[in-house]
């Protein structure tokens, strides 16, 4: 029995033994691999700048028809809403009186012209008996002023002849303009006046067409200054393109061309006014509608692009991207962006050519890892898109283009 128990206790001993042995070795050591990230590395390109603004249509010229005379409107002839010519009767207003006014005067020179010969005549006996003094001098000079007289008749004559005949024209009321002509204000038998200005229809001419839009003042403060740090290539503003969006979402055919900015701010709305000019033979373009215009600025050739997956926003709304540096190590970047320019957005500030940006893998690493960089696989990018403006802040790029960039977003 003492040899079995002895034999059950060095068992016993030696089972723990082995069991604090086997606890106080340690595990073999894992393999710590570096993660692989694809990377973008960032270079300038080429960018086309464009800003898109919203605008109204306005006729290239607008005629207000008014009455020049008073009378009675006898008759309308025209179409309304019917293409006029310049110079084309639109209404007859009543000539009788006119009529009456134009010979009145033409009465009126008549009897100065033969009271202008008789004294004429006179003068010329006068040079003859004045020489003999066969008449006082005093006389020939009395009938030397009455011959002036005369002569001041005939000319007032011819004007009031001259005022008859354009009163009695103004009894054609015409188009000054060629185009478009809208309602009428007036009916036949209306009583119109000259000293009330009284309107009686409006002429426009719709082709060529004005697009006014707004852009406000800082975007225009941003234009300048890029052209001036020679960042932004222009051909002038005369020279600039333009095209439209109708309200209807479809694009314009046609392309208008930039006619000028307006000199100054609106303290109320703090925007310029820019007008562009467009063809509109189709008379598509009707005055007052409202449109999205997209103005060609010129190209920006030093112009830092970055795949839009590539950069995400944080709580403060900020542009951020990771950054591998040149010791492979992950780098937090806050960025500035202005625009888009495909599936790209295009960086002012934050990243320099030649830095590489992490577009895949990004949910994988933080700032400080050491990471292996490989060249991306990106799918191709629309070249034709053109760069529109956009945020010129990191915190307005959170709200001002959050939708483009959301789909991308790590």
């Amino acid at each position: 029995m003492r040899f079995k128990w002895i034999s059950y206790r060095l068992v016993t001993i030696i089972s723990v033994a082995a069991v604090l042995a086997a606890c106080n070795q340690k595990p073999p050591a894992a393999t710590q691999t570096t993660p692989e990230v694809g990377v973008f590395t960032v270079k300038t390109s080429s960018v086309p700048v464009t800003n898109e603004l919203p605008g109204r249509t306005s006729a290239f010229l607008v005629a207000q028809v008014r009455s020049r005379v008073d009378g009675i409107v006898l008759r309308r002839e025209f179409v309304e809403g019917a293409d006029v010519k310049a110079g084309q009767r639109l209404y007859k207003i009543d000539p009788a009186p006119y009529i009456a006014a134009l010979n009145t005067a033409k009465a009126t020179l008549a009897k100065a012209d033969a009271n202008l010969v008789t004294q004429n005549a006179q003068i010329a006996r006068y040079k003859i008996l004045v020489a003999g003094n066969a008449v006082s001098k005093q006389d020939y000079d009395n009938a030397v002023a009455t011959q002036g007289q005369a002569a001041a008749d005939v000319a007032s004559g011819k004007a009031l002849l001259d005022t008859a005949t354009i009163n009695l024209g103004y009894t054609d009321v015409t188009s000054p303009v060629s185009g478009r002509i809208g309602l009428s204000a007036v009916t036949p038998g209306a009583f119109v006046q000259a000293s009330q200005a009284t309107l009686l229809t409006t002429v426009q001419q719709l082709d060529p067409a004005y697009v006014d839009m707004a852009q406000s003042s800082v975007d225009g403060l941003k234009l300048r200054r890029q052209m001036q740090e020679g960042r932004l290539q222009t051909t002038g503003e005369n020279a600039a393109k333009v095209t439209l969006v109708l309200e209807d979402g479809r694009p314009y055919t046609e392309t208008g061309t930039l006619q000028f900015s307006d000199v100054s701010v609106n303290p109320s709305t703090g925007s310029v006014t820019v007008r562009a000019i467009f063809p509109n033979k189709s008379r598509v373009l009707l005055p007052g509608m409202f449109v999205r215009a997209t103005i060609n600025e010129g190209v920006n050739d030093k112009a830092l692009i970055v795949p839009q997956i590539g950069v995400s926003h944080d709580q403060k709304g900020q542009a951020v991207a990771l950054v591998v540096g040149s010791d492979n190590k992950v780098v937090r970047r806050v960025l500035v962006t202005s625009s888009t320019y495909g599936s790209n957005w295009v960086v002012e500030s934050g990243l320099a050519a030649g830095d590489r940006v992490i577009v895949e893998g990004v949910d994988k690493v933080k700032p400080g890892l050491l990471v292996k960089a490989i060249p991306a696989t990106l799918p191709a990018t629309a070249t034709q898109t053109t760069a529109t403006n956009g945020p010129n802040n990191a915190g307005d790029a959170q709200g001002a283009a959050s939708a483009p960039a959301a789909a991308g977003t790590k």
